[in-house]
C-alpha cells in the first residue's frame, strides 16, 4: 500500500493527548500533527525522534499533518498509524496473497458479531467455513527481534479473544491476525507482564480453536506491503 502523499521527514517534539504529535519539519517550522495510535507507543515516542509525516490540503481536516512512520535511523522503520494495516490487509487477502487465507474469493471489512463488536474481516467461499479474521497492529519492541503485543492494557483487545473463541466453538474459523509494523523483528510474543488478562485469553482462545497468525511488513517512506510470515514465541522473561 503506497502512501497517498510524498512523506516529508520531521523530528519529534512531543506525543500527548494520545492523538496528537508536535513535531519539528527539516525546515525548522513546527507543526502540530494527528497519530493514529490510541496505545502506549512504548519505546517510539521520544524527543527528538526521526519521524515521517504525510502532509494533505484536505479543508475538512484540521491538522495537516499525519504521523505514519519512526525512522530508526539504522535502515529500519516501524508504521505507527494503526489503520494502515487493515488497510494494506485488505488488499491482500483481495488479492488471495495471504497463503492460509488465499482460498477464500469473498471479503467482507467490518461485519458485526459477538456483542457489539465487528469482525476486521469475514472471509468466505462455497464449501467453506466462514473465517471470522481480527487484525492487531503491532510495534512494541523491548528485545532484539521480538515483537510483542499489546504495548499497554486492552479491554477491548481480550473481549476480542472471548468472541473469537466462541465463534470457534461454534464450528466457523477464527483467526488472530497480529501485522508487525516493525521491520526488525521476526518473532511475535504476547507482553504478559503488560496485560496479563491479555495473554491469559489468548492461551484459552487457542485452546477453543482460534488460530494465530503473525505476519511482517515492508516498510519505507514510500509504501507498506506484507512481508512473509513471522514465528509465534512464548512471551519473554
Amino acid at each position: 500500500m503506497r502512501f497517498q502523499t510524498e512523506l516529508v521527514p520531521a523530528r519529534l517534539i512531543r506525543r500527548y493527548k494520545r492523538f496528537l504529535a508536535d513535531c519539528t519539519l527539516e525546515d525548522g517550522r513546527e507543526v502540530t500533527a494527528h497519530c493514529a495510535n490510541p496505545g502506549s507507543m512504548m519505546g517510539l515516542a521520544e524527543e527528538g525522534m526521526k519521524i515521517w509525516l504525510e502532509p494533505n490540503d484536505d479543508p475538512k481536516k484540521k491538522l495537516k499533518f499525519g504521523w505514519r512512520l519512526v525512522d530508526h535511523e539504522n535502515g529500519h522503520f516501524t508504521g505507527v498509524d494503526t489503520s494502515l494495516p487493515n488497510r494494506a490487509l485488505k488488499a491482500a487477502l483481495m488479492a488471495r496473497e495471504v497463503a492460509a487465507l488465499a482460498h477464500y474469493p469473498l471479503v467482507r471489512p467490518e461485519v458485526k458479531y459477538g456483542t457489539k463488536s465487528r469482525i476486521d474481516f469475514l472471509l468466505s467461499g462455497e464449501g467453506l467455513p466462514d473465517c471470522y479474521v481480527e487484525v492487531k497492529s503491532v510495534t512494541l519492541n523491548r528485545h532484539t527481534g521480538l515483537a510483542e503485543f499489546p504495548d499497554s492494557v486492552t479491554a477491548r483487545g481480550t473481549k476480542h479473544l472471548g468472541e473469537l473463541a466462541e465463534v470457534a466453538k461454534a464450528g466457523h474459523r477464527a483467526v488472530l491476525l497480529y501485522l508487525v509494523q516493525r521491520t526488525d523483528c521476526s518473532r511475535v510474543a504476547m507482553a504478559a507482564d503488560i496485560d496479563p488478562a491479555y495473554a491469559a485469553a489468548h492461551i484459552a482462545a487457542t485452546q477453543a480453536g482460534v488460530e494465530t497468525l503473525c505476519i511482517g511488513t515492508h516498510i519505507s517512506p514510500t509504501e507498506i506491503t506484507l512481508a512473509a510470515p513471522l514465528a509465534l514465541a512464548e512471551a519473554a522473561r
